[in-house]
């Protein structure tokens, strides 16, 4: 015990003695000690993650009011706010929401083939929030159209499964179900009782778009309706049993008080009502139909209709056209699992949808300290994210729970820590050399919007920007880690971090790349050294319960010493640091599949795949494919976004070449890819 307790004195006397080494040129000589600094930080990320603020969601009154609330706090640190034609701000606009268009222009008809069968050859037109619902992962558009069974709608060269094999589905519609093959066997190719990738709304609408469907039509498979039989049933029991003991209970209780016979009667209605709701529900078939969001709110096929159907209204085609229904469809297909697919011969199906895609516009936000001297015009960007989840929806990791996500570390913490890293440079006796540039990104959780929104429309030439340094989620310091990517994207960023460090005795995780989930991997794509500063993750991230109370202020203040020291140096260095290109990949997604090397653009809406860049030596750079391409065909397949290109390549394998399509200035080109191992 005693010398545990030497131990922790030592330790708390070196870390003392490291603070102190920094407070006394810079903190002390201002006038404030660290407890001032920490209360700063406190009271900014209490204001941002405040429930006033509504978790801060894209489009929403509270983001706009955190960014006046950022804009103030720059402007009374001292800064210039007036980068962008003399303002602070850098609007731009981004997809929020979907909402259904006109009902008129959302409707199914399937269409018998000729009238030598009296009895079916009527149109049958399904109902739209009865039968049907159109879905936001898809989009706008107007098709009249043979239509295919495909399955599950599955390629799988892995598992030796193609629903495709066989059919073409070229300008058809794909009538699609839901899940996958085998779902109650334990030893299935599809990952067991798991649900694999393929069983993704977004793989099967993908896989449909690149074999050339020109609409898709999903059902519900017989498995998964089971399930949710046996899940109401459970659920009915549960309410009944503890409306039986509710009941015991108080019937037990000695003389109850007013308000305890009150609280029992409310309590006894809630379940009666849940027990007959979950009763009509077992009534039912347990068929239903998405909502318009209930697949999704990303889209990567605007032009693409796609639709949930009711098994019911499915059967009485399949029926008509091929003699059988779904579950004799799905049993055949478990007993191999073997593909059935096949044209309804005969069948057409007029179907038009129609999504409108909402738009806001949100805001970068700048404050300036400029340089002076002959590398004033040289530029550092130093940055975090201020946006967040607002209520919950799309990103959040409890996505049926509707409420604030506060989001105290994601990324009010970084949005505080990037205001007090700015007071404490423009606080600095001597003007920094290279001008300095504080930025609060918008759109990050919706995919780097902000930021790449900003390095596609830089206010200041990107080859002037020399840096770039990232804050996201630093307020939950543990056992003395951080973790800081980006060490190896300059040759002296390394050293630079092991000199600094030398002061705060952090304990570093180095990431030497430069790509990663937050705004700087938008500036490394752009071929600018970054750091990327980060205390890690958590079980409260991207869910309500990340809150003020758990944010570890004292690792924040320290934090914010660090990155001030580290821009600092940058800001005063004589020479601008001389980026280097980490031979790694950012995957385009996960998965074994080949590499390709491409670097997603996820701040341009465009048909087809956008490209930020290629990876230094990977197979898409020497192709010649670069920043600004557009994949829209790979090989056989057509691409309209980032699930396309990771299902094209699963085709494929190492070693080959496959000819690729790009847009450039507007302009098809072909290139030939020569696929590597994966990575």
């Amino acid at each position: 015990m005693l010398r545990r307790l030497l131990k922790l004195l030592t330790f708390s006397t070196m870390m003392l003695a490291s603070l102190l080494v920094w407070e006394l040129p810079t903190a002390l000589t201002r006038g404030e000690d660290s407890s001032a600094v920490e209360a700063r930080l406190s009271a900014a990320v209490k204001y941002l993650a405040s429930d006033e603020l509504g978790g801060r969601g894209v489009g929403t009154p509270e983001l706009d009011q955190a960014a006046n609330y950022i804009v103030t706090e720059f402007s009374n640190a001292g800064l210039r706010t007036n980068l962008f034609n003399g303002e602070p701000f850098q609007s731009f606009e981004i997809t929020v929401r979907a909402e259904l268009g006109p009902a008129e222009q959302n409707h199914i008809t399937f269409i018998a083939p000729g009238a030598e069968n009296a009895e079916v050859a009527q149109p049958i037109a399904l109902k739209q929030g009865e039968d049907f619902n159109t879905l936001a992962i898809g989009g706008t558009g107007s098709v009249d159209a043979p239509v295919v069974f495909v399955g599950y709608g599955i390629t799988a060269p892995d598992a030796e499964y193609d629903d495709y094999a066989g059919v073409d589905v070229e300008g058809k519609v794909a009538l699609i179900l839901r899940k996958e093959p085998q779902q109650s066997n334990p030893h299935s190719a599809f990952d067991g009782t798991a649900s694999s990738r393929h069983a993704h709304f977004a793989t099967k609408v993908s896989n449909a778009f690149s074999h050339g469907a020109a609409a898709v039509i999903m059902v519900n498979d017989l498995f998964g309706n089971s399930q949710a039989a046996e899940t109401s049933l459970k659920q009915w029991n549960e309410s009944l049993d503890e409306l039986v003991k509710v009941r015991t209970e108080f019937q037990a209780t000695v003389q109850p008080g007013g308000e305890a016979i009150i609280a029992h009667r409310e309590r006894v209605n809630v379940l009666v009502s849940q027990i007959q709701t979950l009763g009509q529900k077992l009534e039912g078939d347990h068929d239903e139909i998405l909502s318009l969001e209930g697949a999704g709110t990303e889209s990567s096929h605007r032009k693409l209709p796609v639709f949930f159907a009711t098994r019911k209204s499915v059967d009485s085609v399949l029926t008509a056209a091929i003699g059988t229904d779904l579950a004799a469809l799905e049993k055949a297909i478990d007993e191999g699992p073997t593909p059935h697919s096949q044209l309804l011969k005969g069948w057409k199906v007029d179907c038009e949808s129609n999504v409108e895609f909402k738009k806001a516009t949100v805001k970068n936000i700048a404050g300036v300290v400029d340089g002076k001297g002959s590398l004033a015009d040289e530029t550092i960007i130093v940055g975090a994210h201020y946006d967040h989840l607002g209520d919950g929806g799309p990103g959040s990791l409890a996505p049926w729970t509707r409420a604030i996500h506060n989001g105290a570390d994601d990324n009010a913490s970084g949005t505080a820590a990037l205001m007090e890293v700015a007071r404490r440079v423009a606080a600095l006796d001597a003007t920094p050399r290279r001008r300095i540039v504080f930025m609060a990104f918008s759109g990050e959780e919706r995919g780097l919007l902000g930021s790449g929104y900003y390095v596609s429309n830089p206010a200041i030439p990107l080859e002037k920007t020399v840096a770039m340094v990232n804050m996201d989620m630093v307020g939950r310091l543990t056992d003395n880690k951080l973790i800081i990517s980006g060490t190896g994207t300059a040759k002296s960023f390394e050293s630079l971090i092991d000199e600094t460090n030398k002061r705060y005795e952090f304990d570093i995780k180095k990431d030497p790349g430069g790509y990663g989930p937050s705004d700087h991997a938008s500036f490394y794509g752009k071929e600018i050294p970054v750091f990327h500063f980060f205390t890690g993750t958590h079980n409260d991230y991207h869910r309500p319960s990340d809150d003020v109370e758990k944010i570890n202020v004292e690792g924040m203040q320290r934090v914010v010493a660090m990155v001030t020291d580290v821009v600092e140096h940058l800001a005063t260095a004589e020479s601008r640091p001389e980026y280097v290109e980490i031979k790694q990949k950012k995957r385009e997604v996960s998965g074994d599949r080949p590499y390709l090397g491409t670097i997603p653009d996820f701040g341009r809406e465009v048909e087809g795949y956008a490209l930020m860049g290629a990876s230094k030596d990977s197979p898409a750079d020497r192709a010649g494919i670069k920043s600004g391409d557009v994949i829209i065909k790979f090989g056989d397949s057509k691409i309209g976004g980032l699930e396309d290109i990771d299902g094209a390549l699963r085709k494929y394998k190492a070693g080959d070449v496959v000819s690729v399509i790009i847009l450039r200035d507007g302009k098809e080109l072909e290139v030939s890819v020569t696929l590597a191992p994966p990575r």
